[in-house]
């Protein structure tokens, strides 16, 4: 019996990973439910990683300019040609049955326009256990979003609507453009979640992302402050992102003294005062 493609658009950025990219889209290609195109959105990458995608016969290779995650996730939905999006990251790999049981989900819960789902965790060749922190939900979660990113991209199926509606990933953050994008979808949409490890996510390498920037809590901040600013939270909502971007500035501002920059803790503790004076919501400190 021939294999359903399911009208799926998968969006794979990548810089100079073409030892990981090849893992990436093997998980892909293996999957139970065919997705209907691969896009793989080489960042600018100076090692062969055109070379290596022309050896898949099908993937769709688009090329720009280094310019972050961010841009490259854009370029590929921007690209992609069915409403459906899924993102893979290139250090990462889907299980597979991800598409065909997050389609699955989706036609039994069809008002839903955004699905995530629970994942394994790798570092350094090892498993290992995501901390209470880090636990996925769904629904309404809007306040579990708050403290940090617990919705991961790879495990993302998001209809087209959602990006048109809430805007895409925001290039100006070099990280944490994520959670700033869950945080302006998730403050006005359900999301659908799955309790079924899908996804496998490595760590531990030296180019992630996250290990390049200290003080990451300064881009949450920076997220919350645009979120705040737009004026489409209310009352409880309004309240928690305020007290949650207070608290971020307190440990900012500490964690920068005790690096003796000074003039750093400042600039956000005056951040705060001006916050506090200009919205209603629990200030800490």
């Amino acid at each position: 019996m021939e294999t359903k493609i399911r009208p799926v658009s998968v969006v794979i950025p990548t810089y100079n990973r073409a030892d990981r990219l090849p893992s990436a889209i093997r998980s892909v290609l293996e999957q139970t439910a065919p997705p209907a195109e691969i896009i793989v959105v080489d960042d600018g990458s100076t090692d062969g990683t055109a070379a290596l995608v022309r050896t898949f016969p099908g993937v769709r290779y688009l090329r720009q300019a280094n310019q972050g995650v961010s841009a490259a996730r854009n370029h590929g939905i921007r690209e992609a040609r069915h409403n459906w999006i899924a993102l893979l990251d290139s250090d990462d790999e889907w299980l597979p049955r991800k598409v065909e049981r997050q389609w699955g989900a989706l036609e039994r819960e069809p008002r839903f326009r955004f699905c995530h789902t629970d994942e394994i965790w790798i570092r350094k060749g090892r498993r290992v256990n995501p901390m209470k922190k880090h636990a996925k939900y769904g629904g309404h979660i809007f306040h579990h979003c708050l403290p940090l990113c617990v919705i991961s991209p790879s495990s993302a199926l998001i209809h087209r609507d959602l990006f048109e509606r809430y805007g895409l990933f925001d290039p100006q953050l070099p990280v944490c453009e994520d959670y700033d994008l869950w945080l302006r979808i998730c403050a006005r949409e359900p999301v659908l979640y799955l309790d079924e490890p899908l996804l496998v996510k490595y760590g531990g390498h030296e180019d992630q992302l996250s290990r390049a920037y200290w003080g990451m809590d300064r881009f949450r901040i920076r997220a919350l402050e645009k979120l705040i600013q737009s004026g489409v939270l209310e009352d409880e909502a309004l309240n928690a992102a305020l007290d949650t971007l207070y608290r971020k500035i307190d440990v900012y501002a500490a964690g920068a003294e005790k690096r003796q920059k000074f003039g750093e803790a400042d600039r956000y503790r005056d951040k705060k005062r001006r916050f506090s004076s200009s919205f209603a919501g629990p200030a800490s400190g």
